[in-house]
């Protein structure tokens, strides 16, 4: 069963005209086809700001994990240094 067709009429400069016949002959699909591909495929900027907000988060976040993780290893290489005073001076008979 064929579906029903809509003509939606589409204003555009000479020049841009060429380029969306050409490129739809390169690409070897009809210019209506070239046209809904486009439209669907079209995102505002809205999402762009969105994905930016959210690598932003993500930045902060590494940022704050590499912060904890750094944190974590100068306290484990205190620690090390205190064990490691605490067994020299019990290997040499000084415990206090």
């Amino acid at each position: 069963m064929a579906s029903a067709v809509q003509r939606i009429v589409v204003q555009a400069s000479a020049q841009d005209k060429k380029s969306i016949v050409a490129k739809a002959k390169k690409l070897d699909i009809p210019m209506s086809e070239l046209m809904r591909r486009g439209a669907f495929a079209y995102q505002s900027g809205e999402a762009d700001a969105a994905l930016g907000a959210l690598a932003d988060a993500a930045k902060a976040a590494a940022e704050r994990a590499g912060a904890a993780i750094d944190g974590a290893l100068d306290f484990i290489e205190a620690s090390n240094r205190r064990i490691a005073a605490m067994e020299a001076r019990h290997a040499s008979g000084k415990v206090a």
